[in-house]
């Protein structure tokens, strides 16, 4: 992988200072490949790293940031609220739980 990395760091095209288009089809056209690099180092996937740091570099960081999802705190649903979002997520064991034994089972699955 850090071969890979150097590769893409390397490669700038002339007066413009930005990474040509990659010269693998199956690898991402990258328009800020230090942040992807980041991005890549906290464990997203390629293709989930390429598109947020390409979003961000035509957008700007902070307004990419701003999409994030808007759902409910999980200290703030009910025990029904609950037990309904571990079913969404295929969990088992959890109507015997109480609330925070509930919310502990969600985050940490």
């Amino acid at each position: 992988m850090a071969a890979a990395k150097k590769a893409r760091k390397s490669g700038t095209s002339g007066k413009s200072g930005k990474t040509p288009p990659s010269p693998d089809p199956s690898r991402p056209s990258l328009k800020d490949p230090d942040y992807f690099d980041e991005l890549e180092d906290r464990g997203m996937s390629e293709q989930k790293a390429a598109r947020i740091s390409n979003a961000a570099a035509r957008e700007g960081k902070k307004k990419v940031g701003e999409r994030g999802g808007k759902a409910e705190n999980l200290p703030d649903r009910t025990v029904p609220e609950l037990r309904q979002r571990a079913k969404e997520l295929g969990l088992s064991g959890y109507s015997k739980l109480r609330k925070d034994e509930l919310i502990d089972l969600i985050r940490n699955s």
